[in-house]
């Protein structure tokens, strides 16, 4: 009987690994806890599994690690920028607005007073 975790393919069961248990696996192999082989063995999935789950953990460490800037807060951080940008351009709009309106007002209220 399989559990929730578990998956039947090709007649053998495969283990369906969360992020949290792959994350812990390329830790141990990180530091050399485990060997490859005894990663396999220990988690109970095919060698390939554990080949993967190096490769793109190293692939999305280079990654993080190209992206990263010092003294830049990591995260949310280009999306807040974005954000921040399209709500100065919205007040610089907006502003713009109220300066022309202002100067309307002010025509309007001179010719007003002339007779006009």
């Amino acid at each position: 009987m399989s559990g929730p975790q578990d998956a039947r393919r090709n007649g053998r069961r495969k283990r369906v690994l969360s992020a949290q248990e792959k994350y812990q696996i390329w830790q141990q192999l990180l530091i050399g806890e485990l060997t490859q082989r005894q990663a396999a063995e220990q988690w109970n999935v095919d060698p390939t599994t554990i080949m993967r789950i190096r490769r793109v953990g190293r692939e999305g460490a280079l990654q993080a690690l190209a992206q990263s800037r010092p003294g830049v807060r990591a995260g949310a951080g280009s999306a807040q920028d974005a954000e921040l940008a399209a709500l100065r351009a919205e007040i610089a709009r907006l502003e713009e607005t109220v300066k022309e309106q202002a100067i309307e007002l002010v025509a309007l209220r001179g010719k007003s007073r002339s007779g006009w």
